[in-house]
């Protein structure tokens, strides 16, 4: 027979539903975050409640309204740091100055990165240095700094924004190419480092996206190539990605936030391709 006897009354009270997107109460310090694809994830942070350093160059006037417009219409702090990615040491202060202005460092976004577009027999090694430098070196340095806070804090998210350039190659990027390489090879070994500290660290590695630096890389394959920009865009920038269109930062932004997120917590040493398919082939 069925025991028809009525269960014991269950506690009213229903578990607290806690949106993974929501990052109130953290901080992200975002290098490289005064346009392009940096922006658009510092806004990203900033919309769903978490405070931001913002880091990059540009304009001061420009910068400042940036910052205050983000602030503003956010609801929450937004700091700017002018580190200096060539100087390792302003690139640990601009982690350290997160930590004593918004009293933590929750998320480190390693976003800055500079292009060159040159045969490396002609390659300048001026050039050269700046984009290793830029490139690789202050993730090192930024990456460094972060560590100590976040293992206080028990938990952090390191993102590397790497590139489709980190998984395979290209004519005449050499030293991009070398550096974006370096810091997927950089972002596995932190990674293994920290697997048991509640920290991850990962690469997104997007295809071409419609940034000023891109801009200036159309350009540059014009030049080289004795074509006009629209061939130059359609025939060798895009060329490589079958979608034959621009990645958006808004797909950029959604593997990002998973990746800061609980959700993202067995997401470490990993690289996200988000490229149209270039690196499918």
């Amino acid at each position: 027979m069925f025991n028809r006897t009525k269960p014991a009354a269950m506690d009213n009270q229903r578990p607290v539903y806690r949106d993974p997107n929501d990052l109130k109460g953290q901080v992200a310090v975002i290098s490289g975050s005064t346009s392009g694809i940096g922006l658009a994830l510092a806004r990203a942070v900033a919309a769903r409640g978490g405070d931001v350093v913002l880091n990059g160059l540009g304009d001061p006037a420009e910068i400042e309204r940036t910052r205050a417009e983000l602030e503003a219409s956010c609801g929450v702090k937004v700091r700017y740091h002018a580190a200096n990615m060539l100087r390792g040491e302003e690139v640990a202060d601009m982690v350290a100055y997160g930590k004593h202005e918004l009293g933590r460092v929750d998320i480190l976004v390693n976003n800055a990165g500079i292009q060159h577009v040159e045969s490396v027999e002609k390659f300048p090694a001026d050039q050269w240095e700046k984009i290793i430098a830029i490139n690789l070196s202050s993730t090192f340095y930024a990456t460094r700094a972060a560590i100590p806070i976040m293992k206080a804090q028990g938990r952090g998210r390191i993102v590397n924004i790497a590139s489709a350039h980190g998984l395979v190659a290209s004519p005449f990027k050499s030293a991009y190419v070398a550096a974006k390489h370096g810091v997927i090879g950089f972002t596995k070994t932190v990674a293994l480092e920290l697997a048991q500290d509640g920290i991850t660290c990962n690469a997104i590695c997007p295809g071409f996206v419609e940034t000023p630096l891109v801009q200036a890389q159309i350009a540059d394959q014009a030049r080289l190539n004795n074509v006009s920009k629209e061939v130059a865009l359609k025939d060798i920038i895009l060329e490589a990605q079958p979608t034959k269109r621009f990645v958006t930062t808004d797909e950029l932004t959604g593997i990002f936030l998973y990746l800061v997120s609980d959700l993202g917590a067995s997401a470490t040493g990993a690289s996200f391709s988000i490229d149209g398919g270039w690196t499918a082939r």
